[in-house]
């Protein structure tokens, strides 16, 4: 479990092709302070660090994971947002992140207003009933609020400090971020659809929502 604050930019060493997938090698402060066993949400998917050292950490990325998410497409020298699994003594300063991304987003603008930024995202149809006006999502892992809604797309805003401590700076137009709707609202959405429906599928949406989110991307990431 994630609260969505991230405690660490670093940047993509390597990603070699292995068999059974991708292994990330990422250069970060805190990696002497990781271990083998550790979870660490990279760019908000929970990964296992393999190994670390006083430079670098290491993890795999199963072939599901490089399918659903932008860790598939790293190339050295990305920055990438950095977060250790929240301790049940410290402050839940976010919202629930559990670091299993429900896909990707699609930078559709970027615009300055004062010292903070607006971005907007585009979002597969399939994800529309997670988000409502004010609710929780995960950008990256970065957890934010969503500040307007529309067809397709929602806005949220980045104040400097977040700005300026997230991979955020160095996003483009055009970029994918892995999105994670809020924990809460697809239990609700399950719950509302099996009230209704009696079932936990119907029709044509079943080839689109299973369990609660888009089926493609209905297994866990991790």
């Amino acid at each position: 479990m994630f609260t969505g604050l991230i405690e660490s930019v670093g940047h993509v060493a390597d990603a070699t092709l292995t068999s059974s997938g991708v292994r990330l090698s990422i250069r970060a402060a805190l990696a002497a302070e990781m271990h083998a066993g550790d979870s660490l949400a990279v760019n908000g998917v929970c990964l296992t660090v393999v190994a670390a050292d006083a430079g670098a950490l290491h993890a795999d990325i199963g072939p599901e994971t490089a399918r659903l998410t932008t860790l598939g497409c790293l190339d050295s020298g990305r920055l990438v947002n950095l977060e250790r699994a929240m301790r049940a003594d410290s402050r839940f300063g976010g919202h629930f992140v559990q670091g299993h991304a429900d896909g990707t987003g699609t930078v559709k603008a970027i615009r300055a207003d004062g010292n903070a930024r607006w971005l907007t995202i585009a979002f597969d149809a399939a994800f529309a009933p997670y988000f409502i006006p004010k609710g929780s999502v995960a950008l990256d892992g970065v957890s934010l609020t969503v500040a307007a809604l529309r067809d397709g797309e929602f806005d949220v805003m980045i104040v400097p400090f977040t700005w300026d401590h997230t991979n955020f700076h160095a996003l483009g137009q055009g970029d994918r971020v892995n999105l994670e709707c809020d924990m809460i609202g697809k239990y609700v959405a399950r719950a509302a659809l099996i009230a209704s429906t009696g079932h936990t599928e119907r029709g044509p949406r079943r080839a689109r929502l299973r369990g609660g989110v888009p089926d493609t991307e209905a297994r866990s990431l991790k």
